[in-house]
């Protein structure tokens, strides 16, 4: 498997969480003012970002969430039930503030970074919170050839780590990745299906919305784009290459990047997944780095899951992307390392800790 210097360099930079620092935090955990294990996932997710920062007590400095957007050529195969014109008309919306995740992003004080990373349409205007890098117009069509050169794949990683390691040079510590392409759940439902070995049928859904007979096709032309590319998975840029897409190239390489300035990369849904998949083959340590945020509606997430041995915080039926499930479940994330850091110990506080029967802590837990 062939990269070039700078991915290789980055690759390089990513090394495992910090054993012991997850240690010294898992100790503290038992010593505060609760039951042990009385918050659940939250004592869980303390101990990961001790890991990820490298410190007994985590403190999480700055969120933001990269939106990468870009166009596929794949459309033209009717997948998806909105015209290929809206991927650029939702990036100014998202600049203008009107969409979900900006509404989200201002409610929970998220940083956001829209990138154009191969939008079909004219190239959009100069925008303080718009990254143009611009791989392409649009990727080919993937069920008739590849949907882009390798080449141009290694750039869109190179790019997407060049973003994140901007984001956290700037103090940001939770790195989301949020996504905007027509026709990316169906880009994405072949990473899925070339990563993890499933057919197609178990990771192609529903997308924008497709009958039980649009859902058939979808499916077919992602079976289609795998039989006519034959995409490597033991070569994470050649399946991007064959079957992916620009703003999915960006994403993997943001959470590459986040990786290699140890900073907690929080996943949004299917497309943010795929972009994973990518990241964690080209890099398997990723895993350690990485925050599912929710279970998407798209069935095809659940592999991607499964495959990364991640279990998401939250499962609220959303299927949006944007980036919408994992700024959500930032403030989740960051209250996890307050409660970690912040709670008086048992000592500190002057309560009596647990005794072989049965505490008043224990009767108060629940």
């Amino acid at each position: 498997m062939s990269d070039s210097p700078a991915l290789s360099d980055i690759r390089g930079r990513i090394g495992p969480a910090d054993v012991k620092a997850m240690r010294n935090a898992a100790a503290r955990q038992m010593t505060l003012t609760k039951p042990p294990g009385s918050l659940g996932r939250l004592e869980d997710v303390s101990v990961q970002l001790a890991g990820i920062f490298g410190v007994e007590q985590p403190a999480i400095r700055g969120k933001a969430v990269i939106i990468a957007a870009g166009d596929h050529g794949v459309v033209a195969q009717g997948v998806s039930g909105y015209p290929q014109t809206v991927t650029a008309q939702m990036v100014r919306n998202f600049l203008a503030g009107g969409a979900a995740i900006s509404v989200m992003a201002r409610s929970g004080g998220v940083q956001r970074i829209v990138v154009d990373a191969g939008i079909a349409s004219a190239r959009l205007p100069d925008h303080p919170g718009l990254r143009n890098l611009r791989i392409g117009r649009g990727t080919a069509d993937m069920s008739l050839g590849p949907a882009m050169s390798r080449e141009q794949a290694v750039r869109c990683l190179e790019a997407g780590t060049v973003v994140a390691r901007e984001v956290a040079a700037s103090g940001v510590d939770l790195v989301a990745t949020g996504d905007m392409g027509i026709g990316n759940t169906t880009s994405s439902a072949a990473i899925a299906a070339a990563m993890t070995g499933r057919p197609p049928g178990e990771t192609t859904g529903e997308g924008t919305g497709r009958s039980p007979d649009e859902l058939r096709h979808k499916a077919a032309v992602v079976a289609r784009a795998l039989e006519v590319n034959s995409p490597d998975p033991h070569d994470p840029i050649d399946v991007l290459a064959k079957v992916g897409g620009f703003e999915i190239g960006v994403l993997a390489g943001a959470v590459l990047g986040a990786a290699s300035e140890r900073r907690a990369v929080v996943l949004d849904g299917f497309i943010s997944g795929a972009a994973a998949l990518i990241a964690h083959g080209l890099s398997p340590m990723v895993r350690d780095y990485l925050i599912a945020s929710h279970r998407s509606a798209e069935k095809g997430h659940r592999a991607v899951l499964a495959h990364l041995g991640l279990d998401p915080l939250l499962d609220l039926g959303m299927r949006l992307g944007e980036g919408t499930g994992a700024v959500l479940a930032m403030g989740i994330i960051e209250t996890a390392a307050a409660c970690l850091t912040g709670m008086a110990t048992f000592g500190e506080a002057g309560v009596s800790g647990r005794t072989a029967g049965d505490s008043v802590m224990d009767e108060a837990g629940g």
